[in-house]
C-alpha cells in the first residue's frame, strides 16, 4: 500500500508568544479534493509552508510520499503561494514552460504543455504577450497553470480563487476538476466556503490555528442537524402546536410576512413531514422551506459567532 500524499502528525508551529498552529494531526489520501477551510488567521498558509518543508515545525512531524518534504518528493506537487509573483518581462508560455523544466520536463515537452494549458485557459492569443502587459486575474491564471505544468502527483493550492472574477473562478474550478480526473490529489485553502461545496470529497476546517472538522462533507452537513422552515401568522405558536407531534420548533430570523419557525427533523423524517403536522395542528402556514444547509452555518456551529464573524470579514475583504 502507497503511503498518503501528505501526513502532519500533531504539529506545532510558533512565532514568538502566539501560537500559529496547534497541534494539528492531518492526512491528505491519495485521490481525493480535499478543502482546507477557515477565515484569514487561522493558520492554513502555516500549515501548507510545514507541509511542504517551507517552515519548520516546532514540534510533530511531516512526510510527503512517505518520506520528510525534500527535492525528489517535492518534485511530485504543484504548489501555489498565496504571495503571487510571476517574472514580469516573461510571456504566458515562457513563464510555464520555466516552471516545468524546473520540475525535470524536457524542452519540447515544455513547450507542448505550455500551449496546451494556454489554449484550454482561453489564453491561447496571449502565449507571447509580456506579463506586465496583462490584467492582474490573467497573470494569475498563469500562475496556476505554471503550478499544473508538470502534471504534479499532488497539488497543494494556497487561495487559489482569491482575486479571480467570477467568470475565471469557474474556469478555475473546471481545471481542478479535469487535474483530479487526470488522478492528481488536490489540497486547497480557502476562506470562501461555496467553493468546497461544490469541489471537495472531504474538507478540514481550521480556526484560531486549532483543526475544529475534519471529515467528508456528508459528516459535516449531519453534524449540524435537518431542519425546516416554516412561517406562520404572525402570533401563532408553532412550537407548542408541534410539540405533542415530536418536532422541535425555535423562532427563526425574520423571513417577511408572518412568524419565521425553524423546524429540527427528528431522525427518519424530512421536511414534508414537519409541513403535514403543522397542517394538521391548524397551524395558519403563510411560508415553507426545506432547510439546505451550508458550511458555514457548520463552521457556525463548530467555533461560535464570533469565530464565524471573521469568516465573514474574510469574505467581505475578498468580494471589496
Amino acid at each position: 500500500m502507497r503511503p498518503p500524499p501528505l501526513v502532519m502528525t500533531q504539529v506545532t508551529k510558533r512565532f514568538g508568544a502566539f501560537t500559529a498552529v496547534s497541534d494539528l494531526s492531518l492526512e491528505v489520501p491519495e485521490g481525493g479534493i480535499i478543502g482546507f477551510l477557515g477565515p484569514n488567521g487561522a493558520g492554513k498558509s502555516t500549515s501548507l509552508r510545514m507541509a511542504l518543508g517551507v517552515m519548520q515545525p516546532d514540534s510533530g512531524s511531516v512526510s510527503l510520499f512517505g518520506k520528510p518534504p525534500e527535492i525528489a518528493t517535492l518534485k511530485r506537487v504543484g504548489f501555489l503561494p498565496e504571495e503571487r509573483g510571476l517574472y514580469k518581462k516573461m510571456t504566458p508560455r515562457s513563464s510555464i514552460e520555466h516552471f516545468a523544466r524546473l520540475k525535470g520536463l524536457s524542452a519540447q515537452a515544455a513547450r507542448a504543455r505550455a500551449n496546451d494549458l494556454l489554449d484550454t485557459a482561453g489564453l491561447g492569443d496571449f502565449k507571447t504577450t509580456r506579463i506586465s502587459k496583462l490584467s492582474k486575474g490573467m497573470a494569475q491564471k498563469v500562475q496556476i497553470l505554471s503550478t499544473l505544468a508538470h502534471q504534479p502527483d499532488f497539488l497543494i493550492l494556497d487561495e487559489p480563487f482569491s482575486g479571480l472574477d467570477p467568470v475565471n473562478q469557474q474556469v478555475l474550478e473546471d481545471l481542478i476538476r479535469a487535474e483530479h480526473a487526470r488522478g492528481a490529489t488536490i489540497l486547497f485553502s480557502t476562506h470562501v466556503m461555496e467553493h468546497a461545496e461544490r469541489l471537495c470529497d472531504r474538507i478540514v476546517m481550521m480556526a484560531r490555528g486549532r483543526k475544529v472538522f475534519d471529515g467528508t462533507l456528508d459528516d459535516a452537513f449531519g453534524s449540524l442537524g435537518r431542519g425546516a422552515r416554516i412561517g406562520v401568522a404572525e402570533g401563532f405558536d408553532l412550537a407548542a402546536a408541534l410539540a405533542p407531534k415530536g418536532f422541535e420548533a425555535h423562532r427563526a430570523p425574520d423571513a417577511g410576512q408572518g412568524d419565521a419557525w425553524r423546524i429540527s427533523l427528528p431522525r427518519g423524517t424530512g421536511a414534508q413531514d414537519a409541513l403535514r403536522a403543522a397542517i394538521e395542528a391548524g397551524a395558519p402556514i403563510v411560508g415553507f422551506a426545506p432547510e439546505e444547509a451550508r458550511l458555514r452555518d457548520v463552521f457556525v456551529s463548530l467555533v461560535g459567532e464570533a469565530d464565524a464573524a471573521a469568516l465573514t470579514e474574510s469574505e467581505a475583504g475578498e468580494a471589496a
